[in-house]
């Protein structure tokens, strides 16, 4: 048994504010090294947190032999060529969303970990925030009876501003828009508290900014600033007839809102950014809030529900790979990630061809 686990990180922007200040503060964790496609960006990294090993070559945290786990926070484009890399090189993965461009590259990462015997987990951390966590094990007990439908509305207009450089996220071939990146954590909400499959949808996505300054000129924007879509789910022990309607947005003014209800028999619940919970029983006019111990937040990160998700993960990854074990409980793997990816397949096929399409994904019992 390993006293720490060694972390390797790939990516300065998502893995600088949230995942190396998780695992930072997991006790048995130990951060080894950093990269960027910015030798500058990964030394100042390295500088602030105390690596001992930065470098301007992914490849060389992945070789690196104190890495135990390799945390891939890059564009998607990336992340077929890295997960395989780590995998290949025995390093455990913890692969950022959206897994993949396709479903294509889903099934060949996910192919590779089954054979490499490996931990390979999806970062969809908000699973581990203490209201979504306390509404899962109330569902399987019947509270709301079976589930009929589920709402879920993010909306942030942090790309609403036309001063906003054209990045990545504007890029369609680098992997960016607001169904992968939003849309791939909100799939992955409803098929969690479900335990159901996706089977049908429909989307339309729009790009409300067409153009952004990139290197003192207007370039054209390929990805979606909003995501709207309409799902079907298939039957199982908690659903019956289920259907859920999502609206994701990078471009809306106002408030931030992330927000999922979950709509059954006997009642609902809804759930806000951080993990509040509110419950409705059937026949009830008013949301009662329900009273849940606070998801813990690690030293130096904003305080968000992003935020107290991956304290938790972090902290459970290296518990269970000091343990030998490759599993955690409640995180989404690659296989998870694999059916998460042929929903946004499906939608992408669905906004080009205007028709109800079918993911593919068949129930079975988890």
């Amino acid at each position: 048994m390993k006293d720490k686990i060694g972390i390797g990180f790939i990516g300065t922007g998502f893995a600088r504010r949230t995942q190396i200040p998780g695992f930072a503060a997991a006790e048995d964790a130990r951060l080894v090294s950093v990269s960027s496609g910015s030798a500058a960006n990964a030394e100042s990294t390295a500088g602030e947190f105390g690596f001992q090993h930065f470098s301007g070559d992914w490849r060389d945290t992945v070789s690196h032999a104190d890495v135990d786990l390799v945390c891939i926070t890059t564009p998607p484009s990336m992340h077929h060529e890295m997960a395989s890399f780590a995998l290949e090189n025995g390093k455990h993965v913890l692969c950022e969303k959206p897994m993949a461009m396709n479903a294509g590259e889903a099934s060949d990462m996910l192919e590779l970990a089954e054979q490499k015997g490996l931990m390979a987990i999806i970062d969809h951390e908000l699973r581990f925030l203490e209201g979504r966590m306390h509404a899962f094990k109330s569902i399987r007990e019947g509270e709301i009876g079976k589930i009929r439908h589920i709402k879920y509305i993010w909306g942030n207009g942090m790309r609403g501003d036309k001063s906003v450089p054209w990045t990545w996220w504007s890029d369609e071939a680098s992997g960016g828009g607001a169904l992968g990146a939003i849309g791939s954590h909100i799939v992955d909400t409803i098929r969690w508290f479900s335990e159901s499959e996706i089977v049908r949808v429909f989307c339309r996505l729009a790009t409300h900014v067409k153009e952004r300054e990139f290197e003192g000129a207007q370039r054209e924007v390929t990805t979606d600033d909003e995501t709207l879509m309409i799902m079907e789910l298939s039957d199982s022990e908690f659903v019956k007839n289920a259907t859920a309607l999502v609206s994701a947005s990078l471009a809306e003014s106002g408030p931030y809102r992330n927000e999922v209800e979950i709509y059954g028999t006997e009642g609902a619940y809804k759930i806000l950014d951080r993990g509040e919970l509110f419950k409705v029983s059937s026949g009830s006019q008013e949301w009662e809030r329900v009273e849940i111990n606070e998801t813990p937040l690690a030293k130096g990160m904003m305080d968000s529900g992003w935020s107290r998700g991956f304290t938790v993960i972090a902290e459970k990854i290296c518990s269970a790979l000091k343990n030998g074990e490759t599993k955690v409980d409640f995180a989404a793997t690659f296989a998870d990630g694999l059916k998460i990816q042929k929903v946004l397949d499906a939608a992408r096929e669905s906004n080009s061809t205007g028709r109800l399409v079918e993911t593919g994904c068949t129930f079975a019992a988890y």
